[in-house]
Parts: structure tokens; C-alpha cells; sequence
């Protein structure tokens, strides 16, 4: 693999390719027993279908989806939630920072949230915010990020195996 991640978004309409290579992801991480809403087994179908529903909210204006691409192929993803209601402006979410097992280690993970902040500075949000799983990758990311933690959520969600896990909530404020 190359060393670089090359992050791109990905604008409406979405190819069937991309959502393909972005599917393939999300069930990698699935498999490899990452907290992400899915439970096991989870399909190639069942990522199409998740990603074609972020797809809609690409075009709808509501979500930026951001790619990270090694050896041209998709190996990361996140998005950028701007659907928030009409008192918060300034803030957004952070959702499914997945990155494929096999291109864990090559920055992939930083380099998403890098662009992804750049991306809430294009739309003027400013306070970022995020669940996940303590003390996964994820968590040690986002706390060498600049990440704050908020609190820690009992039982929140399950793992893709039945086993219930804890949810950190994060945020970060960015310089304006």
C-alpha cells in the first residue's frame, strides 16, 4: 500500500462503485467486531443498502461523505452529519469513521478526521460531536486528536456479537 492516504469527498450522485468499495468497508469492520450499529452476520447488501440512505443525505444536501483511498481503492470513510436542528447552527457530527483492517496503521483514520474538521470549517461548524466505543481505536484517535470526553454511557449499544459495550461521548471545538 501507499503511505499517504488520498482523502476525497464524495458528491451526489454517488457512484455504485464507491458505494461498493464503502460497503466492502463497513463490513470489514462489522466482521472484525467493530460497534457501528450492525450486528453479525452483516452482508455486502446490507452495506449497499446503508450506504445508497447516506447516499440520499449527500444529495440532500444534510451529509458530507468523505473517502480515503490507498493504491485507488476506498479503504476509509466518514461522515460529516449537518442535519442538526435550527438552534445549532454551529455544530455537526462526526458519524462511522470506519477504516478496512488491512489499511489500519497508514494514517488513514487521522487523515479522514483531518478533512473532515476542514470540512465543518467550510460550513461553519465549529463544535464537533461524537460517540464511541472506550478505549478501541477509535477512542485513543480521537483523544490524540484533541478530542474531549464528556462522559461514558453503560450498556449504550452492542457489539456486532451480542455483547453489550459503553459509548464515550466527545466533542471538540474547533478554532474559528
Amino acid at each position: 500500500m501507499s503511505a499517504r492516504p488520498e482523502i476525497i469527498s464524495l458528491v451526489a450522485p454517488v457512484a455504485d462503485a464507491a458505494l461498493d468499495q464503502l460497503a466492502a468497508v463497513l463490513v470489514d469492520c462489522v466482521e472484525g467486531g467493530a460497534s457501528v450499529s450492525f450486528m453479525s452476520p452483516f452482508s455486502q447488501a446490507q452495506g449497499m443498502a446503508f450506504f445508497r440512505k447516506v447516499a440520499g443525505s449527500v444529495a440532500a444536501g444534510d451529509t458530507v461523505l468523505l473517502a480515503a483511498r490507498l493504491d485507488g481503492r476506498i479503504v476509509g470513510t466518514v461522515q460529516l452529519g449537518l442535519d442538526t436542528p435550527p438552534n445549532q447552527p454551529h455544530r455537526a457530527d462526526i458519524r462511522k469513521l470506519l477504516v478496512h483492517r488491512s489499511a489500519r496503521g497508514h494514517g488513514v483514520g487521522a487523515a479522514l478526521m483531518a478533512q473532515v474538521e476542514e470540512e465543518a470549517r467550510r460550513h461553519r461548524r465549529w463544535l464537533l460531536v461524537l460517540d464511541t466505543v472506550p478505549d478501541e481505536n477509535g477512542h485513543r484517535l480521537y483523544l490524540r486528536e484533541g478530542w474531549q470526553q464528556t462522559g461514558i454511557v453503560p450498556d449504550y449499544a452492542l457489539f456486532p456479537d451480542g455483547r453489550p459495550c459503553d459509548t464515550a461521548i466527545m466533542w471538540k471545538r474547533l478554532e474559528r
